[in-house]
């Protein structure tokens, strides 16, 4: 189940709700008791590599040289 973060913005407290995606924009209610919050814009860290990339040759105007 996703984590969602929101702020108060009554008392300004950062709190979490774990809530199904369908009840991602449903309001929330701060633990103070407070219904005036907003859900904040959350990052995201993914690890892995970005060694992955585009091929080179072949295929399309930048890689197929058809460009100009």
């Amino acid at each position: 189940m996703p984590r969602y973060e929101y702020r108060c913005r009554s008392c300004g407290s950062t709190f979490e709700l774990n809530r199904p995606m369908a009840e991602s924009s449903a309001p929330a209610t701060c633990p103070d008791g407070h219904e005036d919050t907003v859900k904040l814009l959350s990052t995201v860290a993914v690890g892995g590599s970005a060694a992955a990339s585009a091929p080179t040759s072949g295929g399309g105007c930048c890689g197929g040289g058809c460009c100009g």
